[in-house]
């Protein structure tokens, strides 16, 4: 694995304040939140699709969601989850097993594997190219959201951010054959000093243009779920986020 599974440390994490200024549409039969940027600021033909963690389309993914159209990106995010994201109230459900509810669902009939997640994550790039005319595709994927973008790279994706990947291999990084910017925390037991330096080693021998940011003090889940109230946590953050749009606007 060139990052781990997730873990408890992926179902922790602060609610931020704000109000979110995108919409919730359909892609499918299945909902997204849609933020879109001002006209005199949209970048012509180019969006960003973001893959989230566990919470799914949330209070805080849609305030990242926005910041990315104030810098002129048309931005989607699709549900992966099909309504199935999870919630602080589930997480804190006595006996919560969050691989059995990734195998599974909250239902038992719901699963979010790989073969539940790829189709979804098809239908929103396809739709970004036929419905919005979207002809360069820079993708985000935080946490969970990761693998799904290291699998789809193929189907059109141009340039890539991981923020403390979850459950890539090494065979998926390997493959990954455009430049690829990773936000790491110190902290993080999902994506580990040795799988990170690991996956720079692979990072290198492929050749396509790489960066690697480690923030220190600060967890797995900082770059969505991080306390503001923190000025390492509040810092780490914002130059996440900055570190994702910079990446973007030089390769995409």
């Amino acid at each position: 694995m060139a990052s781990n599974p997730p873990g408890a440390c992926c179902i922790v994490g602060v609610k931020h304040e704000g109000t979110p200024t995108g919409s919730i549409i359909k892609i499918g039969n299945r909902d997204a939140y849609l933020a879109v940027p001002e006209e005199s600021k949209a970048q012509a033909g180019a969006a960003v699709l973001y893959l989230a963690d566990i919470f799914g389309i949330w209070q805080n993914s849609k305030l990242v969601a926005d910041q990315y159209a104030a810098n002129g990106y048309l931005c989607v995010i699709p549900d992966l989850f099909n309504g199935d994201q999870l919630t602080t109230e589930a997480m804190g459900a006595p006996g919560f097993d969050i691989m059995k509810w990734l195998g599974e669902g909250s239902d038992g009939k719901n699963p979010h594997t790989p073969e539940a997640v790829d189709p979804i994550v098809v239908e929103a790039i396809n739709w970004l190219k036929s419905e919005k005319g979207v002809t360069k595709i820079a993708s985000a994927g935080y946490c969970f959201g990761a693998k799904p973008l290291a699998r789809h790279v193929k189907d059109g994706i141009n340039v890539g951010f991981f923020a403390h990947p979850s459950f890539v291999s090494e065979d998926e990084l390997k493959a990954f054959n455009v430049p690829l910017s990773i936000a790491a925390a110190e902290i993080d037991n999902i994506f580990t000093t040795e799988l990170r330096h690991k996956s720079e080693i692979i990072l290198k021998e492929k050749g396509d243009p790489y960066q690697i940011n480690l923030y220190s003090e600060v967890e797995h889940g900082f770059a969505v779920r991080a306390e503001l109230s923190s000025k390492q946590a509040r810092f780490a953050k914002e130059q996440a986020f900055i570190q994702a749009v910079t990446w973007f606007n030089t390769w995409l």
